[in-house]
């Protein structure tokens, strides 16, 4: 492991500070949920895309409006609807009648953040729309290539209660999602915090920037600076293909969830305020990381095996690094 030169030593002081001005800016207005409060940033660190899963009400908008309001950054929010069209979302090439030429109009995901809201509510055609965003920054519209500004973050939002005229994400796109999470209820007192300081106005109203896109794209190129040892890129690489091995997966992890798996823990660490991976950081990764990518056999599902509890048997099973 070599010693990180002045610049980078300052470059990694500088993100880990930025992180903890934005970790503290969302906890003004997230309460009591700051293990998915680093998820989310670790996951913007990373440069991967997130996907929320919860019931309505809890938060989900909230919590992109103000990570969007923190960072400085443009934020679009897509109301994802049955008659959605890509077009709705990528844009469109318009004839300008006077010379006969097109212009490109475009659309809301040409945003730093975009809240795709209630993405399982659109039909399989619009939601391929993301893919290539997602996969490679970047919009293609009659052979146009255009890119999308840096950084660059897709959150979407799905209520895993209600499927009633839903479209299930097919397993391409849940494996562009870097990690999934929920936020859940809060705790009664919470809940009581949230409703004596939203008696004459919200947080979102006076909440200020705390950093700026270059800031974050700084603390992005900090999260490759962080080191891992190969023991415990060893101990990763296990959980990955304990994954492929399980006699209840029918499909476990991709080359693509391993390469993101790999940066969600080298961002976790700079969170911690660490410039090297500790296996722990695995540990508590693996299931927002993994779960959502695995594909069960026909019987584990009608079994009711949970993707979450078999993630924890292969953590049980596997040997940790000292």
């Amino acid at each position: 492991m070599n010693a990180p030169t002045e610049n980078e030593s300052k470059l990694t002081s500088d993100a880990q500070h930025t992180l903890e001005k934005l970790l503290g800016n969302l906890q003004r207005v997230i309460r009591g949920k700051p293990d998915s409060l680093e998820l989310l940033l670790s996951c913007l660190a990373a440069k991967g895309h997130a996907l929320l899963e919860d019931v309505p009400g809890t938060g989900k908008t909230t919590l992109a409006k103000t990570l969007a309001i923190s960072t400085g950054c443009v934020f679009n929010r897509v109301q994802f609807t049955p008659d959605l069209l890509p077009s709705d979302i990528v844009g469109s090439s318009i004839l300008n009648t006077r010379d006969s030429t097109f212009k490109f109009n475009r659309g809301p995901i040409f945003a730093n953040v975009l809240l795709a809201d209630e993405i399982n509510r659109a039909s399989p055609r619009t939601q391929s729309a993301l893919l290539e965003a997602m996969g490679e920054q970047q919009v293609t519209v009659d052979g146009q290539t255009y890119p999308l500004d840096s950084p660059f973050l897709c959150i979407a939002t799905q209520n895993p209660v209600e499927f009633h005229g839903t479209y299930p994400l097919p397993e391409a796109q849940l494996d562009r999602f870097m990690v999934r999470l929920s936020l859940g209820y809060v705790s009664e007192e919470e809940e009581l915090r949230i409703l004596h300081d939203q008696r004459s106005a919200h947080p979102l109203d006076d909440l200020q920037a705390v950093a700026n896109a270059d800031a974050i794209v700084q603390v992005q190129q900090a999260v490759e600076l962080v080191e891992i040892e190969d023991s415990v890129m060893r101990y990763l690489l296990s959980v990955i293909t304990a994954t492929r091995n399980h006699a209840a997966v029918q499909l476990g992890v991709s080359t693509r969830g391993s390469l993101q798996f790999t940066r969600m823990v080298r961002a976790l660490a700079l969170m911690k305020g660490r410039s090297f991976v500790i296996p722990d950081d695995v540990k508590k990764l693996a299931e927002p990381v993994l779960a959502h990518r695995l594909v069960l056999d026909t019987r584990a599902r009608y079994a009711g095996t949970e993707k979450a509890a078999l993630i924890g048997e292969i953590l049980h099973q596997l040997p940790v690094p000292r």
